[in-house]
This record gives C-alpha cells, sequence and structure tokens, in this order.
C-alpha cells in the first residue's frame, strides 16, 4: 500500500524487519505503524544511564556546625544588604620588616610578646579611620552613625572556622597592647574558649589571609560594618624606585567597603593612609 511504503520510507525502517499481515504477506500501513512503534520502544544502545553510585561509597554528611550555620548566615546577609565593592593597592614593607628585625627582641624582653606585622596594621587603620570617618561608619535605619572609636575586628583561626573577636579601644592601645591582645585572641580561639561578647560589636575588620598563604582575595563584609581590610602574603617583587629596577617584599591590600556610605574616593584615600602608615612607620608615631 503506499500510504504504508511512505511511513517506511520516511522513518527508515527496514522492510525485512516489517512483518505483513496483508493479503499473500503485504504490508499494511497497519504493519509499518506496529514495527515504527516497537523500534520506539526498543532501548538505545549506549544510551543507558549510568549506575547510581551508592550513597555510602566516597561520600561522607556531616551535619553543619552552629558557628558554620552562623557564618553561613552573616555571610549570605552581608551580601543580601551591602553594595559591596573592593579596591586594591600594594605596599612595601620593608620599612616595617626593618623596624620589627630591628627591635623584636628588645620588644619581646621587655613586653614579653612578640612584635609582629598586625600592631602596625591595627595602628595604620586607627589612623585611616580618623581621616576617612565614613569608612567606621554604618547604616541604621534612615540614618549613618559615625563612631568616635575604633573597635577592631581581627579574624582568626578557630577549630570550627574563622572567627572575629574584637580589639577595643584600639585607638587608645599601644604596640604591646596591642599584640598581647591579639595573641590572646589566637591562644582563646584555638582553645575554643571565645566567648559571644569577645565576638560583639566592632566598627572595622582585619582579616590577614596572607598566613594562609593568599596572594590576592576580596574580603567579605562583617555586616553591619562598612569596612574590611584584607592582608595578604608578602613576596619579593621587582619594583621601580628612583628610575631603577630594585626588588622589594610586597603586600597587596584589599578593602572592601559598603558603597552606600563609602566613596570611591573615600575608599581609596583611606586605603592610600594605610599604605603610607606601614611604608613610613614614623607618620605613626606623629600622626600624618
Amino acid at each position: 500500500m503506499p500510504s504504508a511504503q511512505r511511513i517506511i520510507s520516511e522513518n527508515k525502517l527496514v522492510a525485512g524487519d516489517v512483518t505483513g499481515t496483508g493479503k499473500d504477506g503485504r504490508i499494511t500501513k497497519g504493519d509499518a505503524l506496529a514495527a515504527l512503534e516497537t523500534r520506539s520502544a526498543a532501548p538505545q544502545v549506549g544510551a543507558a544511564p549510568a549506575a547510581a553510585r551508592p550513597a555510602h561509597e566516597r561520600e561522607e554528611r556531616v551535619k553543619m556546625t552552629r558557628l558554620r550555620q552562623t557564618i553561613a548566615r552573616r555571610l549570605k546577609e552581608a551580601q543580601n544588604t551591602a553594595a559591596m565593592l573592593t579596591t586594591f593597592n600594594d605596599v612595601d614593607m620593608s620599612a616595617v620588616i626593618e623596624a620589627r628585625s630591628r627591635y623584636k627582641d628588645l620588644f619581646e624582653k621587655k613586653h614579653g610578646v612578640r612584635l609582629g606585622f598586625m600592631s602596625f596594621f591595627s595602628q595604620a587603620v586607627v589612623m585611616a579611620l580618623r581621616d576617612v570617618p565614613a569608612v567606621g561608619a554604618s547604616i541604621e535605619g534612615d540614618e549613618i552613625v559615625y563612631r568616635d572609636y575604633a573597635d577592631l575586628g581581627i579574624a582568626v583561626s578557630s577549630p570550627g572556622g574563622l572567627v572575629v573577636p574584637v580589639l577595643r579601644n584600639a585607638d587608645k592601645l599601644s604596640f604591646a597592647q596591642t599584640e598581647k591582645a591579639i595573641a590572646d585572641f589566637g591562644k582563646r580561639a584555638q582553645a575554643s574558649k571565645l566567648t559571644l561578647e569577645d565576638m560583639q560589636g566592632g566598627n572595622f575588620t582585619i582579616s590577614n589571609g596572607g598566613v594562609f598563604g593568599s596572594l590576592l582575595s576580596t574580603p567579605i563584609l562583617n555586616t553591619p560594618q562598612s569596612g574590611v581590610l584584607g592582608l595578604h602574603r608578602i613576596e619579593d617583587r621587582a619594583v621601580v624606585r628612583n628610575a631603577q629596577i630594585v626588588i622589594r617584599p610586597m603586600m597587596y591590600l584589599a578593602l572592601s567597603y559598603d558603597h552606600r556610605i563609602v566613596d570611591g574616593r573615600e575608599a581609596v584615600t583611606f586605603l592610600v593612609r594605610v599604605k603610607e602608615a606601614i611604608e613610613d612607620p614614623s607618620r605613626l608615631l606623629i600622626d600624618l
């Protein structure tokens, strides 16, 4: 029948695979349609789905700790709430490394704590906050709250994740007091002995990913704060000084900020103030 032949031709059926039920074994339209249906129902070679991997094989399900759940919630809140933007700069660490090398033994002998880099950066941030107070401000309702103090969140590692205890009144602390407080944070974080009160408040955060080898990052705000400074690893790089190519220990700095409060000019100015203070630590002594 013409209609049966058309079905076979259009669907590229093999005539030998179609059983004719008509007179003298002729193929009818129904025979062609039945053969087409049979071919469609047959499994395709190579199309079988891969066997599902047993759920217990090479997988492990671990319930999130309350701390990890809190961290996850707050990080997502920061993304959903703030208009985050990050600006970058680099800093020559030569002067701080030299000062630390020259005075570290005397410092430890007198104060009983090692002289690290964080005290330099915390003092530099305090000075920059005085010049650009918007970076330490926050939004409450339809108001911007400016603070005439520096409570700095210092991100430290703990067995349960990154935690941010607050260095209260950092603007009134000496280098030694700062180093002692940060060392205490680190010890208590590792022993899981930081309290909720230790981590409440703060109007700016410093996070040092360099201790883990990070070259560059875009730190996330610790809401409702409007600024976070990311520190990174120090590595020797070729730079130009006085028209000469020289090798210097350089670090990338990253400032993430809430663009709802902080303008780009203010963010860049803040980061430049930090850079200037680190490259010339004497500025910290005379507040320049």
